[in-house]
């Protein structure tokens, strides 16, 4: 089973995460920012990677350091559970819609962090929803999330009005397209890459 677990503590956050790479998308979170539980928790389904999730942070002055410092430890163990990566799609596309919303990513597990994020209108990184989370802790946890995890991500908000619909058809996009990318590959149990490692 490719599983992980990475805890993370610092003066302002306290993380864990456990990962099942093998999973039926089963998730227990609590991060103490409600809407970020929410788009975790579809992460985790839409992915069909069991998360467990704990955070507490210093959400009475912003909710920035628990969403980050969770997104990074959630990379950190995502990239522990992959391996070596032999016999892995490595590449995942999807597209989600939200009712008007509708969102495109495309995952390459490639060792390589960058992430690409375009299509927001533009306000919607000053959005509070939910009462916690700013618009542009999207970009910043998936952000996060790519780079501790080694992945490459390209995300397009294709379009879409309804801040929260905007946001979680994102989230379900990037999820679709993980999942794809993290599968085995039945033609292919080498890693890959023409280089022989990823």
């Amino acid at each position: 089973m490719r599983q992980a677990q990475r805890s993370r503590t610092t003066s302002e956050s306290s993380v864990s995460v456990s990962v099942n790479l093998d999973g039926t998308g089963q998730a227990d979170i609590s991060t103490s920012v409600p809407f970020f539980d929410h788009m975790l928790t579809a992460l985790s389904k839409h992915s069909l990677i069991d998360m467990e999730i704990r955070a507490e942070g210093d959400t009475h002055i912003d909710v920035h350091h628990t969403v980050e410092d969770t997104s990074i430890v959630l990379g950190q163990a995502l990239s522990e559970a992959l391996g070596d990566k032999k016999g892995i799609r490595r590449y995942g596309l999807a597209a989600v819609p939200l009712d008007e919303s509708l969102a495109r990513c495309v995952v390459d597990i490639s060792g390589r962090p960058y992430f690409v994020h375009e299509g927001e209108p533009e306000g919607q990184q000053y959005h509070l929803i939910g009462g916690h989370f700013t618009g542009s802790m999207t970009s910043h946890s998936l952000e996060s999330i790519a780079f501790h995890a080694g992945l490459t991500v390209h995300l397009d908000l294709l379009r879409g009005r309804d801040p929260h619909h905007i946001v979680e058809a994102q989230f379900k996009a990037f999820a679709r397209a993980l999942r794809e990318a993290v599968e085995f590959d039945g033609r292919n149990s080498a890693v890959p890459s023409t280089k022989g490692v990823l």
